[in-house]
């Protein structure tokens, strides 16, 4: 595709794994290990695509209401991706950056985020990852911090948001065939393209990303205008 008409930053809602696992008569665990293998998948698609930024929907504040063993599975997966992708990360010029309060997890998921966000620091591409993140609560620290400084503006809220060294968003993708942001990136949304999937996560590859971004070349982009 034309370079003026590719997306520089793509988020991706991951929706499906427990859907998933369920057609298969299988552990929710097992779908959430499938999930951490597209995941793995669809970082090295943006590799291949040329996007600058990937930003991945992992855990969401809400998350947290969910069952404690699955929570449980959810932590374990996050552990194990993080020892078996770093170096690859490193290899490939990969920065890591988490989006939200990853400081709420346990403290050895916490000193292992924050050795990948230090080994990572200097690569030429971006995988942002949501963390303990809502949209609704960002956009208030935001604006508490704007505050602070004397004056709310959107270009006050703009600076403190998670993703103010990100380019904008362009294109948010959500699997599974769910049509909704839950509460993800509302902010930096406003005008964005959106597309929704009916794919589950786990089987989400280069074949649905490219498809994706295929797709946002053929869309007129307005912001508002005609």
């Amino acid at each position: 595709m034309p370079e003026s008409s590719q997306p520089r930053h793509v988020a991706i809602i991951m929706d499906g794994n427990g859907r998933w696992a369920k057609k298969r008569a299988l552990p929710r665990a097992m779908g959430h290990k499938a999930g951490g293998d597209a995941v793995k998948r669809t970082v090295e698609a943006a590799k291949t695509l040329g996007l600058e930024c990937l930003t991945l929907y992992a855990f969401s504040s809400e998350n947290w209401k969910r069952e404690e063993g699955e929570i449980s599975d959810l932590m374990n997966l996050m552990r194990r991706f993080i020892e078996r992708e770093l170096d690859a990360f490193v290899a490939n010029g990969l920065r890591l950056k988490i989006i939200g309060d990853y400081k709420a997890f346990a403290p050895d998921i916490v000193e292992k985020l924050e050795d990948a966000l230090e080994r990572t620091k200097d690569g030429s591409r971006t995988l942002a990852v949501a963390l303990n993140y809502g949209a609704q609560q960002e956009i208030a620290r935001a604006a508490r911090l704007a505050a602070a400084e004397g004056e709310v503006s959107c270009e006050g809220i703009e600076r403190h948001l998670y993703t103010a060294d990100l380019p904008p968003l362009d294109l948010l993708i959500r699997t599974s065939g769910e049509v909704r942001l839950s509460n993800f990136l509302l902010w930096q949304s406003a005008y964005a393209e959106m597309l929704f999937v009916d794919v589950l996560w786990p089987d989400f590859g280069e074949e649905h990303l490219r498809a994706a971004c295929e797709e946002f070349a053929r869309r007129e982009r307005r912001y508002g205008g005609r």
